[in-house]
């Protein structure tokens, strides 16, 4: 080949590569290199059992988006749960700047030990904050708890002298309050917990965005009350609007439980119901995938996978069935 030849071939060779990149257009990332969106809530379980288990118990951290202004709904275990996250590299070290610094206030949903424990005996080392409840749980953790006769009274009620390291506020039903240093709002609906005795769900609102916490509670077919149906009617647009990011509710016993021995607690059988009287109010449709978060399971023999398992074969609404772990984040 002649050299003149060999140089038109080269040139026409690179005017149609140029003329392809001309023809394509910059390049994008791709979905893979975008940053992930912030979610609503994320959600950190210091402890995820419902019994036996004391270093395992009932408390979660929940914080606004990537925040870590967390409150803490219900404080059964609270150093082991973060001495776990932090293994699981969820939580940064120390475990004192976190249960100090990084946990704002307490929301507790009934004051029996497996939702306490932690906050009791964390207590000399915490620093000061709020403790939210109903009036009939703040009446028993000051009568019974942070008194001098069973421990230090480090709140601000109760018997002298009081350490006040913590401030007692009591939350009236259906009212929503800001959570102290946060930016989340929260809302208290009553429970029945094996009535006459009463527990709590916490709604909680980040701007537009709701995540339902319940605490321990019985069916309303088997406590004779319509308290989950008022909690119910009241989320339900929210679920409609595709608001509420998740609920988190216990199942305490599998199916085989009798009735006289749930003590205010539910089973599988008794979620699809309450989840059914929710979707009478929402549609059907509205609850498909919406993420579900068992709690409160108790670890006897193995009634944890029984739970697991009736609980993946009935759910005919198709909720998104999620089963926490102990220091492991969830996102919503």
């Amino acid at each position: 080949m002649k050299p003149l030849s060999r140089f038109r071939l080269i040139f026409f060779a690179l005017g149609l590569s140029l003329s392809a990149v001309a023809q394509s257009g910059p390049s994008t990332p791709s979905m893979a290199s975008q940053p992930a969106a912030q979610p609503a809530f994320t959600v950190i379980p210091l402890g995820v059992r419902g019994g036996l288990d004391e270093s395992n118990l009932s408390s979660y951290l929940v914080a606004a988006g990537n925040s870590r202004d967390y409150i803490c709904l219900d404080a059964g275990t609270l150093y082991a749960g973060i001495r776990k996250a932090i293994a699981n590299g969820v939580l940064p070290p120390p475990i004192a700047t976190v249960l100090r610094r990084d946990i704002k206030d307490y929301f507790i949903s009934h004051p029996h030990l497996d939702h306490v424990a932690g906050l009791i005996i964390n207590s000399p080392e915490d620093s000061s904050k709020n403790i939210y409840a109903l009036a009939s749980c703040l009446k028993v953790l000051q009568g019974s708890y942070f008194s001098w006769q069973s421990w230090a009274n480090f709140g601000d009620q109760g018997e002298k002298p009081q350490l006040k390291k913590y401030h007692y506020v009591t939350m009236q039903p259906g009212e929503e309050i800001t959570a102290d240093r946060t930016p989340l709002q929260v809302r208290a609906f009553p429970l029945s917990h094996g009535n006459p005795y009463e527990s709590t769900a916490f709604l909680v609102r980040n701007g537009g965005d709701c995540l339902l916490y319940f605490g321990d509670t019985g069916a309303d077919s088997v406590e004779h009350t319509d308290k989950i149906q008022r909690v119910w009617q009241s989320v339900g647009p929210l679920v409609q609007a595709g608001r509420l990011k998740a609920i988190f509710i216990e199942v305490s016993f599998p199916n085989e439980q009798p009735v006289k021995s749930l003590f205010g607690h539910l089973t599988p059988a008794l979620l699809s119901q309450e989840l059914k009287a929710l979707a009478a109010l929402t549609g059907e449709t509205a609850l498909h995938g919406l993420p579900v978060v068992i709690t409160h399971r108790k670890p006897s023999d193995d009634q944890e996978e029984r739970i697991r398992r009736q609980l993946v074969a009935g759910n005919p609404l198709g909720v998104k069935l999620i089963f926490p772990e102990q220091g492991r984040k969830l996102s919503f």
